[in-house]
């Protein structure tokens, strides 16, 4: 039986969930999928070979267990394995194991794996079901709910995907403690996120944290959760502004992470000089004081994340990869701004020349 736990339900009508947060989890995965109601027995798990390393042992068991057939598909760890390439690989592997349209997906693993793993749910037979099972902070905050899947190619990051929501998403934070220090420490840029967009008050509550410690509340993932499931429910296909909130900071972040080869500078390195170029925007554009950036930044700072860029990075490039972002829509880019702290706004008045101030903005 299990205890009761912090827990968000992500409403979407039939394609509802809900998202189980507690420590030690990971051990209960096949009994949290049964009492989900998921009657598929056949399960193959998706991971990338350091984490598999870590779990896979332990979901296997968990699913075994509860008496699932789970299969074992890894790819090597970092950005490049969220290809196309890597997909049909995983889908080959799949076949030939035997999964069909009557077997589920299990992610294991941080953002790229969850993307992948998505990705391949959504197409493998024109679509099965899939849990996440999230293992970072990024994932575990964010990128596991919401249904965004999708693979890298050589001109940008996610422009070839789905929507496809989970059925179920597994957060346990005691996985946490086999991340490397940098690992650990970048997903508190979606953390940020989320407070400077929504919640100004959690910004103290991630204040509070020891970046140099493991201890993430399950109470403070569930609050993210609940902040990112509320906006999803609202504009699940980012058809309004409401869910292009959640890309705050991902516009300049996205094409800096993109103007190096993949893996060289994190995601979430990424997103936190994008959240800094924000915030200078958003003093030029939307009144937000300088009080409420600092705090921002400091709150960056605490968790050694970058808020110089690097000056091999050049403009140019950056702005070469902003044109093929997809939050330009027929050449106009949409910016979120904040007005204040947990306040956030989407604006079409950002220009070319607005966009270059603030990526110089962070040289210094």
């Amino acid at each position: 039986m299990l205890r009761a736990m912090p827990s968000v339900h992500v409403d979407l009508a039939e394609r509802s969930y809900p998202v189980l947060v507690a420590a030690g989890l990971l051990a209960q995965a096949g009994d949290s999928i049964k009492q989900a109601g998921i009657p598929l027995l056949r399960a193959a798990i998706i991971s990338d070979e350091t984490v598999a390393g870590f779990h896979g042992r332990a979901l296997i068991e968990s699913l075994e267990n509860s008496g699932f057939r789970p299969t074992l598909h890894t790819v090597p760890a970092g950005e490049a394995s969220k290809s196309m390439g890597h997909a049909e690989t995983i889908s080959r592997e799949m076949i030939r194991a035997g999964h069909d349209r009557k077997s589920m997906v299990v992610a294991l693993g941080g953002g790229v794996v969850g993307d992948l793993a998505g990705f391949i749910a959504s197409i493998f037979y024109r679509g099965i079901p899939f849990v996440q099972i999230p293992t970072t902070i990024v994932a575990q905050v964010d990128s596991s709910v919401g249904g965004k899947t999708g693979v890298n190619v050589g001109e940008g990051k996610n422009l070839l995907g789905t929507f496809h929501q989970p059925c179920l998403v597994i957060v346990d934070p005691e996985t946490l403690r086999t991340l490397p220090d940098r690992e650990f420490r970048e997903g508190f840029a979606e953390a940020i996120k989320h407070a400077a967009i929504r919640d100004g008050s959690m910004l103290d509550s991630l204040a509070a944290l020891d970046p140099n410690t493991r201890d993430v509340p399950a109470e403070l993932i569930a609050r993210n959760i609940a902040i990112k499931a509320r906006i999803v429910e609202a504009d699940e296909h980012e058809t309004r502004d409401l869910r292009a909130l959640l890309n705050f900071g991902h516009t300049i972040g996205h094409g800096i992470e993109a103007s190096l080869p993949y893996g060289e500078m994190l995601h979430g390195e990424a997103i936190s000089l994008g959240i800094r170029a924000a915030l200078f925007l958003s003093g030029k554009h939307a009144g937000l004081s300088p009080a409420d950036s600092l705090q921002v930044v400091r709150l960056l700072e605490k968790f050694h994340l970058p808020w110089v860029l690097p000056a091999r990075i050049k403009t140019q490039t950056i702005m070469e990869k902003l044109a093929r972002d997809k939050k330009f829509v027929s050449g106009a880019i949409r910016f979120i701004v904040l007005e204040s702290l947990g306040n956030a706004k989407v604006i079409d008045t950002i220009t070319a020349s607005d966009l270059e101030a603030a990526i110089e903005h962070l040289r210094s």
